[in-house]
């Protein structure tokens, strides 16, 4: 069967779409990458580096807790009043912030008011982020041709990972540019001014997008509901848990596999990787989930999504598994680790699944708040434990690597694997009923 052509609408549609939500997650996490720095900044001279730092990570967690309250606020007005309209106050809570926070004086100049500007910004960019990406799947889900939404959604995830990809690469750019000492002093706010910079140039194409034909469907059927949360738990229980645990997985992959494994392994004795070799580790690392979703999505169009997604489950678990037990063995190959974590990264590629689903078990009247309240609770409860959690296992293997707690990571994983696989088989009436 020949495959559609894009028109240059759709192409256009699901670019901007794209090159938003890379933009947006780029300022979302580009303050992590120069948190040391911040901290030194922002914060008082006589306090210790530890409470410094351990502020500035409590600051940036703050965006992770305002992620719910835009997300669920976004979506009720989306649901009522179009999700263009909360496409671009999204992207604009986050630019205005970002942009603002090249600019504004450190502690130095301005005393307590410097850690508060940071608390603001990151509640803004987490109001952001929380009404963003739920936002974006809807409008690419509603604008999408009828057999390539998944494809579409594919692109859409796979470009707001990306985000952290950019991240990386700006964050080793900026190490090659200048010298360290600038960046220390001054040459650290550059990157926030680019994601500024990018982030209004987002917002100026995005005017050119339009409202997706079902919502002024909707509109013209006079099928919109007053109050859309309401609905949501009234007739789509099922759909919540389904969203809530599809994103535990997603939160998972992440977390575990993107943010927080390229330090667990920089640390270890076997590898020592310095600075820059942990970034190209983690580049790698997002090379293959960006990779991953984009084949998950496409090949969703082709078979039905909950078949593609036991096929994923079980080679995110086989390969986490043989992964883990490379990387915690007695003396761990590198070049068997690399290979071995780039496998299990292009097979978290699962994550897809979480908008896949989300989009086809809510329907259309209700679909914002619900993808918006399960995605966001989901993501902020298990991305509360998840890191803890992760350190946690990963402290015991590398103490004690014969108990059996030192299994704890991998286990932690296959469970991620099995949520996963089962979820599919929950999501099969869905789609057999189609």
């Amino acid at each position: 069967m020949k495959t559609k052509t894009l028109s240059k609408k759709e192409i256009k549609t699901l670019g901007l779409s794209s090159l938003g939500g890379t933009l947006e997650f780029y300022d979302f996490i580009i303050f992590v990458f120069f948190a040391s720095i911040i901290s030194e900044h922002f914060f008082p001279q006589s306090l210790s580096d530890t409470w410094k730092i351990i502020n500035t990570y409590g600051i940036f967690a703050a965006g992770y807790l305002a992620r719910p309250l835009g997300g669920i606020v976004m979506a009720h007005f989306g649901d009522k009043f179009g999700r263009k309209n909360m496409f671009m106050l999204s992207i604009l809570l986050m630019v205005i912030p970002t942009f603002a926070l090249a600019l504004v004086p450190t502690f130095e100049t301005i005393g307590y008011a410097a850690p508060l500007f940071l608390i603001f910004v990151r509640i803004c960019q987490g109001i952001a982020v929380g009404g963003e990406l739920p936002g974006a799947w809807v409008f690419i889900h509603e604008h999408a041709p009828d057999k390539q939404k998944n494809t579409y959604l594919g692109f859409l995830t796979a470009s707001v990972t990306a985000g952290i990809l950019l991240g990386s690469l700006v964050y080793l750019l900026t190490y090659m540019i200048f010298e360290k000492e600038a960046i220390e002093e001054w040459a650290w706010r550059v990157p926030f001014a680019l994601g500024g910079v990018f982030g209004i140039i987002s917002v100026y194409l995005r005017r050119f997008l339009e409202e997706t034909p079902v919502f002024q469907q909707m509109k013209q059927d006079s099928a919109l509901v007053t109050f859309p949360l309401k609905e949501v738990f009234k007739s789509s229980k099922f759909g919540v848990v389904v969203s809530m645990l599809v994103t535990w997985v997603l939160t998972g992959c992440i977390l575990v596999f993107i943010l927080l494994m390229p330090n667990f392994i920089s640390k270890m004795p076997s590898f020592n990787l310095d600075a820059f070799e942990k970034t190209y580790f983690q580049i790698s690392g997002l090379v293959c989930i960006v990779s991953g979703i984009i084949l998950s999505g496409v090949i969703s169009d082709k078979i039905k999504p909950y078949k593609v997604c036991i096929a994923f489950s079980i080679a995110f678990g086989v390969f986490s598994f043989l992964f883990f037990k490379e990387l915690y063995s007695s003396s761990p190959s590198q070049v068997s680790t690399i290979g071995l974590y780039c496998l299990t990264c292009f097979s978290a590629g699962i994550m897809n699944f979480c908008p896949v689903f989300m989009s086809d078990v809510f329907k259309p009247h209700i679909r914002f708040s619900g993808i918006s309240f399960a995605y966001n609770i989901a993501y902020a409860i298990a991305g509360g434990f998840t890191p803890q959690l992760a350190a946690f296992f990963h402290g015991v293997a590398l103490k004690d690597p014969e108990s059996l707690m030192s299994y704890g990571l991998s286990a932690y994983v296959l469970v991620l694997a099995f949520v996963a696989f089962g979820t599919s088989f929950l999501m099969r009436r869905v789609y057999e009923k189609a």
